[in-house]
């Protein structure tokens, strides 16, 4: 009896050990009782051969079993790729908006280039001095204007306090400040300043002696760090939900390289007008009244598509929870000094990332661009030469 008891437990175990075996298969097979009778030997079932399955014939039947996916026409996948009509309607009119702006950014960013460094008494190496001192103040300066801005008045109205006083400033340049350059500019009166200073202090005297032309220069850069980055992401982060912004934040940026192709050509087909002008005409500033006309135009339309989706875009409940924009309205926003601002930001180990991000990627293109840039006005000393070269590039 003990004997039979022991043979048991031994088979049992056999089995329980095989069946942790990773290469065979889970299920133990159905076989005779272990003991039938007293004359019954036992046999272990290590050493009897596995039995046979028929796994490789189920698994078949379950593939067989599993619909296979219908194959689509290259019509069918267009047409499944098109956005639905209520993301369509806010998607379409953002692209286009960010077009114009980049379509501006472009033609500023030559025309500023093209200003300051063909200037008389100037050169590229004026540009890190108006970066220092001129440009970042400014940007300083603007965003504790524009902190106060948003606690006084809703996005709406910041945006377009922020837009239209830069397309004024553009379309006033053009019209009336660079023709009268001769009577606005010192030269006379930094000339006599810079007979009794080093030779060093030669570049911060030529942003004294062509001060408009610093002051387009710091508008230029402010519009792609104020219209570009701030306001347009800004708006489109209200309007888009993350899983859009997934989908189709990357589509802008095919917009945006496809808006600096268009300006790039229209900036060269500008500088080539100089041929048919008639003699007395000055080249450049008929150049530059083209090139600004084009920006308040892009501006306008900008403009007018943001006018556009605050109508019918943000009021439809279709492209936009109601229910959120509702609670905007009603939150309570914390105000804070620009002191406590700063501290905010410093306290995220995030922010801290991209601003030391952002500062490094600003003095590597500092210190390559005024090399180059120096190299571009011994090639074409000319503004309208210099800027067809840009207008390509």
């Amino acid at each position: 009896m003990m004997f039979r008891n022991f043979t048991a437990i031994l088979a049992i175990a056999c089995l329980s050990a095989d069946a942790f075996v990773p290469s065979r298969t889970l299920v133990i097979p159905q076989t005779a009782p272990v003991m039938q009778s007293k004359n019954t030997k036992f046999a272990s079932p290590l050493s009897s051969p596995m039995p046979k399955y028929k796994s490789a014939r189920f698994m078949s039947d379950a593939a067989a079993e599993v619909p296979k996916p219908e194959k689509k026409s290259i019509l069918q996948k267009i047409t499944s790729s098109i956005p639905p009509a209520n993301e369509r309607k806010k998607l379409v009119p953002l692209a286009l908006m960010f077009f114009c702006i980049l379509f501006n950014y472009t033609i500023l960013r030559d025309t500023k280039d093209v200003l300051m460094v063909t200037a008389p008494k100037s050169g590229a190496e004026v540009i890190p001095f108006i970066k220092t001192y001129v440009n970042l103040p400014t940007a300083i300066g603007f965003t504790a204007l524009y902190s106060k801005l948003c606690d006084k008045y809703d996005q709406k109205n910041v945006f377009y306090i922020c837009t239209i006083p830069f397309l004024l400033f553009f379309a006033t340049f053009a019209m009336v400040i660079y023709p009268n350059v001769g009577a606005l500019h010192p030269h006379a009166f930094v000339d006599s300043i810079a007979a009794m200073l080093p030779a060093g202090a030669a570049a911060p005297l030529s942003i004294i002696r062509n001060w408009s032309y610093a002051v387009f220069y710091v508008m230029a850069e402010m519009w792609g760090s104020v219209v570009a980055s701030l306001l347009f992401w800004s708006f489109a982060n209200e309007v888009t939900t993350v899983d859009e912004a997934k989908k189709y934040y990357p589509l802008f940026g095919m917009g945006a390289n496809v808006a600096l192709i268009f300006s790039g050509q229209y900036v060269k087909w500008v500088s080539s007008l100089r041929a048919n002008l008639a003699p007395g005409i000055d080249p450049w500033g008929m150049s530059l009244k083209y090139l600004m006309g084009a920006v308040v135009a892009g501006g306008g339309a900008m403009i007018g598509l943001f006018s556009h989706m605050q109508r019918n875009v943000m009021t439809d409940p279709a492209c936009v929870d109601q229910e959120k924009q509702a609670l905007k309205k009603k939150k309570k926003k914390v105000k804070m000094t620009l002191k406590e601002s700063a501290q905010f930001l410093v306290a995220s180990p995030y922010i801290r990332d991209l601003a030391l991000l952002v500062i490094s990627y600003g003095m590597c293109i500092n210190i390559v661009e005024v090399s180059w840039k120096a190299k571009l006005k011994a090639a074409y000393p000319n503004p309208n030469d210099y800027s067809m070269f840009m207008g390509n590039f």
